[in-house]
């Protein structure tokens, strides 16, 4: 079997190749970049990533891209992950709902960081396939629900954190709402070709906005 079969087949990689692959993106994509929470990069270390895109080869599931997990949905490059999650100062007490779940990648980031992890995915495919991932990793903090995500989870709001992985041309009402004084929100907001990562953080006064960059997510349906 040559190399290119056992990375597609993903089950012949040794634990140091692995490593290796893993401390490279962190050092370069994430540390190289200015991303500076430890809880973060901690946390990105010791998550394995191919392990959420089945069938990729581990330079690809490592890279700083965006890989296609089907249904016209995407596995958001590591560096986006990292400067979302860097972006809700997360400190383990929190309660975060996340609107795209995926393949659950960022879904097992955010439960490792916080509390108790609500997540919300459009596709029931995607969906189910996150939830027996993630269940067989060992992972108790994270409930699952099925839909488009837009108007939040209410009955489980006020949410200390939201992150929504998909672009919406505004904030959605429902997600303004559901989040707590003195949350923060994460959101990609513009067109469906491009767009800016917003920070909302509410405080008692209002909502405050900063812009975290220009990005490129897939719409919010």
């Amino acid at each position: 079997m040559s190399m290119n079969d056992a990375d597609l087949e993903g089950r012949y990689f040794s634990q140091s190749l692995i490593d290796r692959y893993s401390r490279q993106m962190v050092s370069e994509h994430l540390s190289g970049r200015n991303i500076s929470d430890l809880r973060v990069l901690k946390a990105m270390s010791s998550i394995e990533r191919h392990k959420f895109v089945p069938g990729v080869k581990l330079d690809e599931a490592y890279g700083d891209f965006p890989v296609s997990i089907g249904w016209r949905q995407t596995i958001s490059q590591p560096y986006m992950v990292a400067l979302m999650t860097e972006a809700l100062c997360l400190d383990g007490s929190e309660t975060v709902l996340e609107i795209g779940t995926g393949s659950g990648y960022h879904t097992a980031i955010l439960a490792q960081l916080s509390n108790l992890v609500y997540t919300i995915e459009v596709v029931p495919e995607l969906a189910g396939s996150a939830e027996t991932r993630l269940g067989e990793m060992g992972y108790k903090n994270i409930k699952f629900g099925l839909g488009n995500g837009r108007s939040g989870w209410s009955e489980h709001g006020p949410f200390d954190a939201i992150v929504v992985a998909a672009a919406s041309v505004s904030l959605p009402k429902g997600l303004r709402e559901q989040l707590g004084e003195g949350g923060r929100l994460v959101i990609p907001v513009g067109s469906n070709q491009y767009q800016e990562l917003v920070l909302h953080t509410r405080e008692k006064s209002g909502f405050s906005e900063e812009s975290l960059g220009k990005v490129r997510f897939v719409p919010l349906v």
